[in-house]
């Protein structure tokens, strides 16, 4: 078997005894979207990919060799993955031809999930360029499916803030295709960044930019809250950060108003959200579930970025959510030491596995991540912390120490019960010791 290369094509011919030959090509054009199929289904490393990219820069003309060529010239690809890639290519193509939206003009796919599939498109009446979410053709034969998906454009249309990716518009084409209209944001998520090279920094969040992004999400879910809507999904993979340092939530899908009493219901006994980022009540599939869901996942979201790992691991799904029921967490700022205290009080209140325990409102968080920004104590959460260390006492009876600090003035201090009763008892005894003295002495 032999493979020949004909320039500005790739096109292998695949020359056997039995058969005389077989094609496969694709345009060098479409040099970009073969490098990014070729990472995407693991066939060729990002490295093996630049280093192909580089021979053609060198070339003496730029049309000899297509990347396609290059990677099956340097044996970083078999014929039969070309093949793949060209049927994935061809598969993208048409479904973005089938995939027109009244109104938009589709520009090419921004990514692929088991639930939809997310285009880049052009908004025609006003010009400009948005992301659109597109259900493949199966799953509209499920009706409940169908429900959450428009019942996620609904949510986002409630929402109005400069950290939550806005929703324009969600509908059916006249050839029955869903679809969901939303900002289209410049950026990659807070997961992705925290990947090896090439695709991210490979390395975790400072702590300064862990606490912006804290804040710009905690404002955007005290938004969501205050409107009576829960997000229940929050996680790296949900947040977009922008060039320009702008922290985006995305991705509604789980998102339930919290007086939709009938959705509550449908839902109880079930587990909604990430493993690794969802909170003990969502786990349990309790039925009121609140904002502070929401906090948890938000204190686990930045638990990871500053470590580079979730809080809990595990082998399978069902083994992190056990942990999250039951294993204490270790404290952040004892896994990554250079943090301080401050982020790791207002983590281990947003994480208390009793919600009651957990901050009381997202404001509250809010405040205390700017406490800690600016450099200052948290002091919601370290109220909170005093009482759950005092409340492990009367659980355990074992002792533990506590940093309470000086409560009373001097002044204050001769006025409390306990002072009293020890003066009173000192002076009591004095005046019983002298009535002895003086017995004593009238009898000799």
């Amino acid at each position: 078997m032999q493979a020949s290369l004909v320039p500005g094509r790739w096109q292998t011919k695949i020359m056997s005894s039995c058969d005389d030959s077989k094609a496969v090509g694709l345009s060098s054009s479409l040099d970009s979207e073969v490098g990014r199929v070729v990472i995407d289904l693991g066939l060729a490393t990002q490295k093996e990919v630049d280093f192909c990219r580089e021979q053609m820069k060198q070339a003496s003309d730029v049309n000899q060799r297509s990347l396609g060529d290059l990677l099956l010239e340097n044996n970083f690809i078999t014929v039969n993955q070309a093949k793949r890639i060209r049927r994935q290519l061809t598969d993208e193509k048409t479904h973005a031809s089938q995939s027109q939206i009244p109104g938009y003009v589709i520009l090419g796919k921004l990514g692929k999930g088991a639930m939809a599939t997310v285009f880049k498109a052009r908004q025609t009446s006003l010009n400009r360029i948005v992301a659109i979410k597109v259900m493949p053709r199966k799953m509209g034969e499920n009706v409940e499916f169908v429900e959450r998906f428009y019942k996620e454009g609904q949510a986002a249309a409630r929402l109005s803030h400069n950290n939550i990716v806005q929703a324009i518009d969600v509908g059916c084409s006249p050839d029955g295709l869903h679809f969901f209209v939303m900002e289209f944001i410049e950026g990659h998520t807070l997961y992705d960044i925290m990947q090896p090279p090439p695709v991210g920094k490979g390395s975790t969040f400072s702590e300064a930019e862990a606490l912006d992004i804290g804040i710009q999400m905690a404002d955007a879910l005290a938004h969501a809250h205050e409107r009576g809507l829960i997000h229940r999904d929050v996680k790296p993979k949900n947040i977009i950060l922008t060039p320009q340092g702008v922290a985006k939530l995305t991705d509604l899908g789980l998102a339930r108003v919290t007086d939709d009493k009938a959705a509550a219901a449908a839902e109880v006994g079930k587990a909604y959200g990430t493993p690794y980022y969802i909170s003990p009540e969502q786990i349990r599939g309790e039925l009121e579930i609140d904002f502070r869901t929401d906090i948890y996942s938000l204190g686990a979201t930045l638990y990871h970025l500053l470590t580079g790992r979730p809080p809990f691991d595990g082998d399978s799904p069902s083994a992190v959510m056990h942990k999250h029921l039951k294993q204490a967490l270790v404290p952040v700022d004892h896994v990554n030491t250079s943090l301080s205290a401050g982020i790791g009080e207002i983590i281990e209140v947003a994480m208390a596995k009793k919600r009651d325990e957990r901050y009381q409102s997202t404001r509250e968080m809010l405040e205390d991540l700017k406490a800690v920004q600016r450099g200052e104590a948290p002091v919601h959460a370290r109220r909170a912390f005093d009482v759950s260390q005092l409340s492990q006492i009367e659980e355990t009876g074992k002792t533990i120490d506590i940093a309470i600090g000086p409560r009373f003035s001097p002044a204050e201090i001769w006025r409390q019960p306990p002072v009293i009763f020890l003066v009173c008892g000192a002076a009591v005894s004095v005046i019983l010791n002298l009535i002895l003295f003086f017995m004593y002495l009238s009898k000799h």
